[in-house]
């Protein structure tokens, strides 16, 4: 791929994040509370409705003076944060999973890249749901299980190592049990929503390799701890205080997607000194 189809494809990678973006700021706060996605966007404020030309990715927001068209209101940066940070989150999984690594074909690329597309989305979804409701909605991470399953499929039909779908259904497997296990000897330690997300992670991990899965996996509690550990010297929370553990969850798995085989050689290099 020449440098002017490789900037062409992040810029069509942001733009479509952007998108994306937008309609994630509509499921954040939708889905939590029953809303269908189908209802035209109102004001939040006056309820007035939202035109089409309001709903530009950033750029309305910031034309619109950061206020309701109608009302003036203010309207929140969350927005615009969102969208930017899909936007980025598409270039850079494009770019990781379609221009960069040896590829068995351009089209197995692009299947996985789909696939881990729909990771980006889902993942800022469940993150901000989380924060804001300590709930992983059903309704986002149980499709998630078929969305993955039939692109990886794809991919293996269009030349990716079937190999691969197997360390997924592995992957899957291990991180289930684990979480479930830890759900039945601490129920109040670990939510439903939290082992049927494990699922999720650990069919994406288990596919790019051992090294991504016990490091995606490993990562989520070494950096849940550390948060939690902060906020117990800042007194900001009690050994007690209930942490959304998504997020964290999450972000050990983007760790383990693209530093889990690295991380993991290194470590098999030191414990047998090759």
């Amino acid at each position: 791929m020449n440098s002017a189809a490789v900037i062409f494809v992040l810029v069509a990678a942001t733009l479509l994040g952007l998108i994306v973006g937008s309609f994630l700021n509509v499921v954040v706060y939708r889905v939590p509370a029953g809303i269908p996605l189908t209802r035209g966007s109102r004001c939040a404020h006056c309820d007035s409705p939202v035109r089409w030309w309001h709903n530009v990715p950033v750029g309305s927001w910031l034309a619109l003076g950061t206020r309701c068209a109608t009302c003036r209101s203010p309207i929140s940066a969350r927005y615009p944060l969102v969208e930017a940070t899909t936007g980025a989150l598409f270039a850079v999984v494009t770019w990781w999973f379609v221009i960069e690594p040896p590829a068995p074909s351009p089209a197995a690329s692009w299947t996985v890249a789909a696939a881990f597309l729909h990771l980006v989305a889902i993942s800022v979804a469940l993150t901000l749901i989380d924060i804001d409701t300590h709930r992983l909605p059903n309704a986002i991470v149980l499709p998630s299980y078929a969305v993955a399953v039939v692109l990886f499929v794809i991919a293996c039909l269009l030349g990716s190592d079937w190999r691969a779908l197997g360390r997924a259904a592995i992957g899957m497997s291990l991180l289930y049990a684990f979480y479930f296990i830890l759900r039945v000897v601490r129920p109040d330690g670990m939510g439903g929503g939290d082992v049927k997300l494990a699922g999720v992670l650990g069919l994406y991990l288990g596919w790019l390799g051992w090294g991504a899965l016990a490091v995606g996996a490993f990562g989520a509690f070494l950096l849940g701890g550390i948060f939690g550990a902060l906020l117990l010297l800042r007194k900001r929370a009690g050994r007690r205080t209930a942490i959304p553990f998504g997020p964290w969850m999450i972000l050990g798995a983007w760790t383990g997607v693209f530093a889990g085989e690295a991380l993991g050689s290194l470590y098999l290099g030191a414990a047998t000194g090759l």
